[in-house]
């Protein structure tokens, strides 16, 4: 599975962002998706997911601002993130889970920036 994230940017505190990842290969594979994000001097999180069946999960951080969607048609998953706060700024990395549980990989998209300025 390849992930090709878009959609960050600066925005002011307050704004709103959309990041999209265009998944392409093997995505009848996939299981899941979520978006990760890591802050300078921080280790990488977990932002949102969403499974196959649409189930989501969101860090308490971002809940109630953030939601993630995907369009399996587009093969496609989105994060709206609404009322953006300073310390949403980090580099956003899309995840794909695919195959059997046993055997579960784990593909990454490239990243973008996102920067809310106070």
């Amino acid at each position: 599975v390849q992930l090709q994230a878009s959609g960050g940017g600066l925005v002011q505190h307050g704004g709103s962002l959309r990041l999209s990842c265009a998944a392409s290969g093997s995505i009848f594979s996939i299981n899941a998706l979520g978006w990760y994000r890591q802050a300078p001097g921080k280790q990488r999180e977990l932002v949102a997911s969403i499974s196959s069946g649409g189930s989501t999960a969101y860090a308490a951080s971002v809940k109630g601002r953030f939601t993630i969607s995907r369009d399996n048609a587009k093969s496609t998953v989105y994060l709206q993130m609404n009322s953006l706060k300073p310390e949403d700024t980090a580099v956003y990395y899309c995840n794909a889970k695919s195959g059997p549980i046993a055997t579960m990989t784990s593909s990454w998209g490239q990243g973008t920036q996102v920067t809310v300025s106070s």
